[in-house]
């Protein structure tokens, strides 16, 4: 039966492999670019305007490169530019954020115990966000703050930190640390959409007119091209921590990523100097040890919400419809005695310090709020629970199935 859930399921897969691959090529052509401009050499008899050259052997062949800071003398007949990928990536992420979370907006991106929104009121504060956070970083860029790169970073890192705060007043815990990826990921494509792309074809209009560029296009450029270096780590913490309710799901999970922004800082430290030959700077191994072991500590600083207070919470139209339809109360007690075990508060199975992924599945009201994992994970698949736990019969899966589709679709179910 090809029902809606397990359709969107689907997209939502295609639509993040789509992701992944993209910011594979993004991330990939990002860090060369960044390895080979700080790994040039001034040599000798370079061409007038070069900055440097390197060498570098791949594949079975050798490539002699040169950089010229401003433009050469003549445009080149085939020019080659790097901006798909970022496109590209921004893009399928701005898919996966509206298959996910504003799809489902009632489940995955609001939380009643923090701010009581409808459905359309979350998806504005999330659109509206990104937006906004956006042009306040531009702004801050073409001010007199852009000329000072290192000042400037310490107050893009405040900024980001008071984002995280406030996006996990808000938002689900998992939809706070997806958006503050997604706006790190918005500053990053918008800097080449917006600023280095615009100015580079200004530099190629000039030369193809005979003029002089104008060396500052490639200041303010470089500019955006190291801020976009340094988050580029975060992003992916950003995006692989919806996996760890650890990262997201404690009382100081907005501490957590901003220690993650800076861990982004002293792992990419490392790199830099190596590519521009100025050392080994050691200090960043232990301070990155460091502040991952805080991120560690935080996450034990837990302050859960009390289960009758949990209990209490309004169910969302979307779960009440699930709790109202005929099967509920044998599938509550089928997911409670299956599943409660590691998807609670406190998880009784060993080895799990949080409940995986943050899914409580503990009383019936939680298993409402899940109906359509459950329906995916436990009832059209055997992929919950896993292995030596997994006791479910399949009549039970079938309960799961009946139960979801009669919620889905009342009109069949009284038939």
């Amino acid at each position: 039966m090809l029902d809606s859930a397990l359709l969107w399921d689907w997209a939502s897969f295609a639509m993040r492999w789509f992701h992944i691959v993209t910011a594979i090529a993004w991330i990939g052509s990002s860090f060369y670019f960044i390895a080979l401009d700080l790994g040039l050499r001034k040599v000798a008899h370079l061409p007038p305007g070069a900055a440097g050259e390197e060498w570098q052997v791949h594949g079975g062949g050798f490539y002699h490169i040169q950089k010229y800071l401003v433009a050469p003398e003549r445009m080149p007949e085939h020019l080659t530019w790097f901006k798909w990928e970022s496109y590209s990536t921004w893009l399928s992420g701005a898919g996966m954020l509206i298959l996910v979370y504003w799809h489902r907006a009632d489940l995955f991106l609001i939380d009643p115990a923090k701010v009581d929104l409808a459905p359309w009121q979350g998806m504005a504060i999330s659109a509206g966000s990104l937006t906004i956070g956006w042009v306040v970083y531009d702004l801050a860029c073409r001010s007199k703050l852009g000329h000072y790169p290192v000042a400037f970073m310490g107050l893009l890192l405040a900024a980001l930190a008071a984002m995280a705060w406030g996006y996990t007043q808000v938002f689900t815990d998992r939809a706070a640390f997806l958006h503050l990826g997604a706006y790190t990921a918005t500053i990053m494509t918008a800097n080449v959409f917006l600023v280095i792309i615009p100015n580079q074809k200004i530099v190629v209009a000039d030369l193809k007119a005979g003029r002089t560029p104008n060396p500052d296009y490639g200041r303010i450029a470089k500019l955006r091209s190291t801020h976009n270096n340094y988050l580029t780590l975060p992003v992916l913490f950003f995006m692989l921590s919806n996996h760890y309710p650890l990262s997201f799901a404690g009382h100081y999970n907005w501490g957590i990523a901003t220690l993650v922004f800076l861990m982004g800082i002293t792992i990419r430290h490392w790199f830099n100097s190596r590519h521009a030959r100025k050392g080994a700077p050691y200090w960043t191994i232990p301070a990155t040890i460091l502040l991952f072991l805080a991120c560690v500590w935080l996450s034990t600083l837990r302050d859960p919400v009390p289960e009758d207070e949990a209990a209490a919470l309004p169910l969302s139209p979307t779960a009440a419809r699930f709790a109202q339809a005929p099967g509920f109360e044998e599938v509550a007690e089928i997911v409670t005695a299956n599943c409660a075990m590691c998807h609670a508060p406190e998880p009784g199975w060993e080895g799990f310090a949080t409940a995986p992924r943050g899914l409580l599945l503990d009383t019936p009201e939680a298993v409402a709020r899940a109906a359509e994992q459950v329906y995916i994970f436990a009832g059209l698949t055997d992929a919950m629970p896993p292995g030596a736990a997994n006791f479910m019969e399949p009549a039970a899966r079938a309960a799961i199935r009946d139960w979801f589709r009669a919620a889905e679709h009342p009109a069949l179910a009284q038939n």
